[in-house]
């Protein structure tokens, strides 16, 4: 049975953020006099930022939330790109008459600025956002969500992601799901987590929708 609808994560696999995350990560461990080095700091990337604090400091955990998310809106335009095809991609994929959507683990805020920059929000749907769900990924529930608004078939959806949450995530909603070869956690990672796809390169996504 053909795609019909694909939900994406956005930070790491439509737009380019893995150096605006590590900037404001290294950022906020300086400013609480943590020491962690940038290949520590990457395996930080992907889960909710509180969960992630507070495995490294639970009681200062919701003020290092702050001045993460503070820094990171504060220079995100000066770091913030699409990564390779992704905008021609998904004009194609709205042009074959797919319903396409965002699934994220960052805040709206964030996810609206970064979809604004790259002129990629014309064309989502539905946006799910942490501020939309109260079980953020691996969860199935921001998968789910996105299905119901979007009153698609999970048959036929298709979760498209760079870390482990994101696949397992729409495994858990029963949908298809995809890896990014480009995720900074390498490709080899996300086949760990069987994802149905591996895409090698955002135009892949065209053979599989095709009709």
């Amino acid at each position: 049975m053909s795609i019909r609808t694909i939900l994406f994560d956005l930070d790491g696999t439509l737009i380019d953020t893995n150096e605006l995350i590590i900037a404001s990560f290294m950022h906020t461990f300086s400013h609480y006099g943590m020491t962690y080095t940038r290949e520590e700091v990457v395996q930080f990337n992907g889960p909710p930022l509180l969960d992630t604090f507070q495995k490294v400091a639970p009681d200062l955990a919701e003020e290092m939330v702050k001045t993460y998310r503070t820094h990171n809106l504060t220079v995100h335009d000066s770091y913030v790109t699409a990564f390779p095809h992704v905008p021609e991609t998904i004009a194609a994929l709205k042009e074959q008459g797919l319903k396409l959507g965002i699934v994220s683990t960052k805040m709206r805020k964030g996810v609206n600025m970064g979809l604004a920059l790259t002129g990629l929000d014309t064309y989502m749907d539905t946006i799910i956002t942490l501020d939309d769900v109260e079980h953020a990924k691996p969860h199935p529930e921001p998968v789910l969500k996105a299905v119901q608004a979007l009153g698609a078939d999970l048959e036929t959806t298709l979760m498209v992601g760079d870390n482990y949450h994101d696949i397992e995530s729409g495994q858990n909603a029963g949908v298809k799901t995809a890896g990014v070869a480009w995720s900074d956690k390498g490709s080899s990672f996300l086949e760990g987590y069987h994802p149905t796809y591996m895409l090698k390169d955002m135009r892949d996504l065209l053979q599989l929708t095709e009709v």
